[in-house]
This record gives structure tokens, C-alpha cells and sequence, in this order.
């Protein structure tokens, strides 16, 4: 049995997931998800303290292995790149305390895992999330289905 916390970094809104394989050919299974969200009226530094505290909780609750987190990806806005830089060093630091191996994928890498196609948008995206995991159809977060994918995506490489 793998259980994997798949992490769609940011810090005004991260995606959370834990998604669990109990046996070789079974679908994997979510038991968990979640969009959590802080408040811009809270400083930069609470805000993190609060990802921290959060993905902390959810180690201790669920027990994963193997922590999946997307990688960053360029943008025009420095500020929010470097934001969410440090989001994801509070999630790499706290999966790393409790002792979780870290996987990193970047987003063609879960394009490619979840739809075979290293372009696809964010609509086929979450088509292909929910089509190969049970999830109830009524979350529509995309930073929720986002933290699948990547889940998903890591299950993928460790079957490889």
C-alpha cells in the first residue's frame, strides 16, 4: 500500500490531496481533499505559517510516504513566483521533517501522466482527474484537482 500527499503549491490558495493504492491494477483511490485557503489580509509570513501548520495536520492524520509537489513554472510576476517559492519550501520542509521522500513534477510531466499529452489544458485536465480516480463530482476546485494530478503523476513514476 502507497499513500501519496500531492501538493498544488501557493499561498493564497494550495491544493491538497491524499490519494492511497492498496494493491498492483487497483485504481488509486482519494482519500482526501481539499483547497486551502489563507486570507490576503493576514502577513506573508502567517500566511506560511498557516501552509505549514495545515500540511502538517494532514501528515499526522493520513501518514503519507512519498510527498508529489508541482514544480514552478516562469511567470511575468516575480512577486507572486517567489511567494509561492516559499510556500513550497514550507511544504518540502515539513514533508521532509516528518520524513516523506519528495517527488517534483513539472507541469508537462503531469499533462503527460494524466492525459498522454504534454499540452493539454486545464479542461482535459480535470476531464482525465476524474475519470481516473473515484471523486465526488461535485469538487471543482482546480487547485484541488490539480493536487491529484499530481498525485496521480507521482504513481506513475513509481510505477516506471
Amino acid at each position: 500500500m502507497t499513500r501519496i500527499l500531492g501538493i498544488d503549491p501557493g499561498f493564497e490558495r494550495l491544493g491538497i490531496a491524499i490519494l492511497e493504492k492498496s494493491k498492483q491494477g487497483e485504481k488509486e483511490q482519494v482519500l482526501f481533499s481539499e483547497c486551502f485557503k489563507t486570507s490576503s489580509k493576514l502577513i506573508f509570513s502567517e500566511r506560511l505559517n498557516l501552509i505549514g501548520a495545515e500540511v502538517k495536520k494532514i501528515i499526522k492524520e493520513y501518514k503519507p510516504e512519498v510527498l508529489a509537489i508541482e514544480t514552478l513554472f516562469l511567470t511575468n510576476n516575480q512577486k507572486t513566483v517567489m511567494h509561492v517559492a516559499e510556500a513550497r519550501g514550507v511544504v518540502i520542509y515539513e514533508a521532509s521533517q516528518a520524513g516523506l521522500k519528495v517527488f517534483e513534477a513539472s507541469p508537462p510531466q503531469i499533462k503527460i501522466a494524466t492525459t498522454g499529452y504534454g499540452r493539454a489544458n486545464k479542461e482535459q485536465i480535470m476531464k482525465m482527474v476524474k475519470i481516473l480516480v473515484k471523486i465526488d463530482n461535485k469538487k471543482t476546485s482546480d487547485d484541488e484537482l490539480d493536487a491529484i494530478a499530481i498525485a496521480l503523476t507521482a504513481f506513475a513514476h513509481i510505477r516506471s
